[in-house]
This record gives structure tokens, C-alpha cells and sequence, in this order.
């Protein structure tokens, strides 16, 4: 049985997905809050960087111990914006000796459609802690493919739990995607399918019923706006609130809905395949 597990370092959490024979066996995740402070100084928070490295090292040897023949690690928006990413990168060097690759917005947005989509056609929305990308795909083609540095922890930091503060913020920073072309949407990450739990009304995570849960965009401002009048204590409560979420939750939910509002988008759908599956099929290490 020939093993792997990919790592995926973003701004929020650290995600770890073990493959074996071409299929994924599980997804687990530690939220780190890497990407805290970002908003308002470029360098990653030497205590937020060594427990992010330190986390990757547990699942790196986590890996080991189960059998990966080879561990595969990639980095997102708060490593490729900081100025001093590349102590973080050398930092996981020096603990495991893994290579971690730092992907360009581009490149993260690619795999996230990849592993949303497959060969199919649609738009691809991914909130992550500290940047959102939206990606067309048309006839087999990329028409439109756009990154900003937006995301959860970037709102909590610019923002904290401010409803009015956050909706200025998500309508001024929504006009930097300017025109996306209009196809079905579907979302990927830690906000959508956080979002899709509270609205299956889950009491445990599942993956299968959450892929291909659709929000339409009423649905979806009324949540934001409940979740935006709800204290984080209530929020942590919530069954299916994963560790980390609770204060980053509403302000993922107002800023998705002002998205859609503004881009026109009437309804998303919510996918539990996101980038680490988009980063193993171009690996060639799933089916």
C-alpha cells in the first residue's frame, strides 16, 4: 500500500491529509493562527511562527509513523506575504527536515479548483485567514483568476467583532475583484464549510453531507447577520465549531455574503474537497 500525506500551512490552521492507494483516508486540522497580526505589521509573530512550525512537525511525524513514504508540505498567504516567511520555511527545515513550498496566489487558486471542480466548469471562491481567491473556469480554460490579501484573521485583526466596521471593510476590499465572470459558485475552506454545518444544523462533521450543500444568498445574510449578533462564548458552543473558528466566523460570513451581493452571485455551493486535494492530484498521489 503505497502511503502519502500532504500539509497545508495557512494563515488560520494547519491541515493534514494521509492518502493511501490513490485515496484520501482523513483530513485532521490544529489552528494555529499563523497569520495573526499580519494587517497591521508584515512579519510573521515569532510566537504564532513557532507554534505553526511546531504543529508541522507533529503532523509530519504523525505521518512518518503511519507510513507516508512521502510527506508533502505547501504554504499560502501569510508565508508568502510576510517578509520573514522564509524564517518560517527554515524553521520546519531545521525541526523535520521538510521542505515546505510556498505556492503563489495563482498556484493556490489553480489547485483549489482542481480539487473543488475536478475537470469541470464553475467559479471557485477560498476565505482563508489571510487571503480570498476567486477562480473562473470556462471550457476547460481560466477566465478569470484573481487573489487579494483578505481573509479571516485579516478581518479579526482590522476589524475584531465591529459588525459595521466589518461590512465597510468587506465592501471596499470586494471592489478589488472588479468584473468576475457569472458561474455556478462553489466555496472551499474552513468558513464555508463551517457555515454549511450551521446550516445542515449538524451535530458531528460530515464531509459527504456538507459537499454539495448550497447557501442561497438571503440564506446566507440572515446567518452572517445571526452570527454578527452572537458573542464568540455562544458561537464556541455551537456543535460542529471547530477550535479557532468561533471569532473568525462572522466576520467569514458577512465577507462571503458581501461578495456574493456585490458580484451577483445567487447562491454557492459548499465543498469539503479543496486545495490539499487540488495539490495531490497535481502531484499525481490521488485518483
Amino acid at each position: 500500500m503505497q502511503k502519502y500525506a500532504v500539509i497545508d500551512i495557512g494563515s488560520n490552521s494547519v491541515r493534514l491529509m494521509f492518502v493511501a492507494d490513490g485515496k484520501v483516508l482523513y483530513k485532521t486540522l490544529n489552528t494555529t493562527r499563523l497569520g495573526e497580526g499580519l494587517a497591521s505589521c508584515a512579519v510573521l509573530r515569532s510566537e504564532a511562527l513557532e507554534r505553526t512550525a511546531l504543529a508541522v512537525q507533529t503532523y509530519f511525524e504523525k505521518a512518518i509513523r503511519e507510513g507516508a513514504e512521502k510527506v508533502y508540505a505547501f504554504a499560502t498567504a501569510a508565508v508568502r506575504s510576510a517578509e520573514n516567511g522564509h524564517d518560517f520555511v527554515a524553521r520546519v527545515q531545521a525541526l523535520c527536515g521538510l521542505t515546505v513550498e510556498v505556492l503563489s496566489g495563482e498556484t493556490e487558486a489553480e489547485i483549489g479548483v482542481l480539487g473543488a471542480l475536478g475537470n469541470s466548469d464553475g467559479a471557485v471562491i477560498d476565505i482563508g485567514g489571510a487571503s480570498t481567491e476567486i477562480v473562473v473556469k470556462e471550457k476547460d480554460a481560466y477566465t478569470y483568476k484573481k487573489s487579494i490579501d483578505v481573509g479571516v484573521v485579516r478581518i479579526k485583526d482590522v476589524c475584531g467583532q465591529d459588525r459595521q466596521a466589518i461590512e465597510r471593510y468587506a465592501n471596499t476590499q470586494v471592489a478589488l475583484f472588479e468584473q468576475v465572470p457569472i458561474q455556478p459558485l462553489t466555496a472551499i475552506g474552513g468558513t464555508a464549510t463551517t457555515l454549511a454545518t450551521l446550516v445542515l444544523g449538524l451535530e458531528k462533521y460530515d464531509s459527504a453531507r456538507i459537499t454539495g450543500t448550497v447557501i442561497m444568498r438571503e440564506q446566507l445574510r440572515a446567518f452572517a447577520n445571526t452570527l454578527a449578533q452572537t458573542p464568540v462564548d455562544a458561537i464556541a458552543q455551537m456543535p460542529c465549531m471547530p477550535k479557532g473558528r468561533a471569532d473568525v466566523i462572522a466576520g467569514g460570513a458577512l465577507w462571503l455574503a458581501v461578495i456574493m451581493e456585490c458580484l451577483g452571485f445567487p447562491s454557492v455551493t459548499v465543498s469539503d474537497r479543496d486545495n490539499l486535494e487540488g495539490y495531490a492530484l497535481k502531484k499525481g498521489l490521488i485518483v
